[in-house]
């Protein structure tokens, strides 16, 4: 188990947990899981953590077949600017390690930026804190377990 299961364990969330024999060697985990696991790419998605300009950590969840947009992310959050937080810094906040970081059940709570392409599907996937691990949810539990909220912030 990992934080994140726990989590929706403890609130009764409905979910389903796929696993895949994770690859040292695969140059990106979120497409390594669509790939493993027979999964659509836009339906995958990855949990990033961006810096902003008052050091503020903000955790974005955008699909695996895009990149993370840091100004339309800045606009969502209301501040000036954003940037990619250090590795160290996403491991210590989230308790997770790179590869495997969840937007669920993280040790600090962070604001959380879903990115809309998530509402049109009926489930999602998103890591459950393990390389290896997804967790399969509706988006609107997604953002509920993780006081989320949607956003354009990402870019195919």
């Amino acid at each position: 188990m990992t934080p994140a299961l726990d989590l929706l364990k403890r609130n009764g969330v409905a979910h389903q947990v796929h696993s895949y024999e994770h690859d040292p060697k695969a140059a990106s985990y979120g497409l390594e899981a669509a790939q493993k696991l027979g999964l659509n790419p836009e339906q995958v998605f990855k949990t990033l953590l961006a810096a902003t300009e008052k050091a503020e950590l903000l955790v974005a969840v955008v699909p695996v077949a895009g990149t993370l947009d840091l100004k339309a992310l800045a606009h969502a959050a209301g501040v000036k600017k954003c940037e990619m937080a250090a590795p160290a810094a996403a491991q210590r906040s989230t308790g997770y390690l790179l590869g495997g970081i969840s937007p669920l059940g993280q040790k600090k709570a962070l604001r959380t930026f879903i990115d809309i392409r998530a509402q049109p599907f009926a489930t999602v996937f998103v890591s459950a804190g393990r390389r290896g691990l997804e967790v399969e949810l509706a988006p609107s539990v997604l953002a509920e377990q993780t006081h989320g909220q949607f956003a354009s912030i990402g870019k195919a």
